[in-house]
Order: structure tokens, then C-alpha cells, then sequence
């Protein structure tokens, strides 16, 4: 399945593309060189060490080429009291009597840990295209979910620190 990605990830992508060609993949051959001046390659543990980061950084290339060549692109717009992506919301969990604030953001930048709930996760699924003041039902799996209500929605960007989730 392709990734979907909107044009800010589009951006991120190349712009990481771009750097791992011109500065990391030319640090990565000098490591290689300096390595290789040592001596012996068969014991020689740098060599073997930037060899693997020299490769590394090739296969990263790859992939993220691979997924602009594949991805959808998707719209970040939404109308002002409409969750889209790239909005920020706090959502009152009803269950836990609590409010939590979040990010909808494309696949690749989900990490729940800092706040960036995935389009594909069962709660960016729920909230996406829902308006202010909504209460939905978020379905976890056949068995179970919960209610949330749309408390906020913020449309500012927050770009920050959204860097592109390496894997």
C-alpha cells in the first residue's frame, strides 16, 4: 500500500534525501578511505563499522525515494471547524474523565509517544473530517472503543520538530 503523504512530507523527504547525498553519503566515503588506510581489512573493525554506515545511509536513500515514487498525496486543507490534517486537538476522553491533546498527522510521522496520532490509527480514523464539539466513537477492535468529544481544533502547523520517523 502507499504511504500517503501531504506536501510538507513531500518536502521533508527530499530535503533528507538531499542531505544524506551531499553531506552523510560523503563522510560515509571518507570513513570508508580512512578505514581502509589502516592495513588489514579481514580485523580491521572501523572499516567494517563505516562500511555498514556507508550502507546504511545508501539503503535509507533507497527507501525514501521509493516511498516519494509510491506515495499518495493528500491534502492537509480542512474547513475551519473540521479536524484535518496537521491539526492539533484536545479530545475529552470519556473513560479516563481527562483531556488530551493531539496531532493528526500522515502515517510516516505517527508517534504517540510525542503526540502525533496517525491518520490510520483507530482514533485518527474516528476524529478525521469530524467537527467541533463531536462526540465519536473510536472502535479499537471488534469488541471494544470508547467516546471522545472534539473540545479544540487548531489549524496552526507546528513544523517544528516534525521530522520524517527513520526505520
Amino acid at each position: 500500500m502507499a504511504e500517503q503523504l501531504t506536501k510538507s512530507d513531500v518536502e521533508k523527504i527530499e530535503e533528507e534525501i538531499r542531505y544524506r547525498k551531499l553531506v552523510v553519503r560523503k563522510e560515509a566515503l571518507e570513513a570508508v578511505k580512512e578505514a581502509r588506510a589502516h592495513g588489514d581489512l579481514s580485523e580491521n573493525f572501523e572499516y567494517h563499522a563505516a562500511k555498514k554506515d556507508k550502507n546504511q545511509n545508501e539503503s535509507r536513500i533507497r527507501y525514501l525515494e521509493r516511498m516519494l515514487k509510491t506515495a499518495q498525496i493528500v491534502s492537509d486543507e480542512s474547513k475551519d471547524d473540521e479536524v484535518g490534517i496537521n491539526n492539533t486537538v484536545e479530545l475529552y476522553m470519556e473513560d479516563d474523565d481527562e483531556v488530551e491533546t493531539y496531532r493528526l498527522v500522515t502515517s510516516i510521522r505517527g508517534s504517540s509517544l510525542r503526540g502525533l496520532i496517525s491518520t490510520e490509527s483507530p482514533l485518527g480514523k474516528a476524529i478525521l473530517g469530524r467537527k467541533l464539539g463531536d462526540r465519536v466513537y473510536v472502535q479499537v477492535n471488534e469488541n471494544a472503543g470508547y467516546y471522545v468529544e472534539i473540545r479544540s481544533i487548531d489549524k496552526s502547523t507546528g513544523d517544528e520538530d516534525d521530522r520524517i520517523r527513520s526505520f
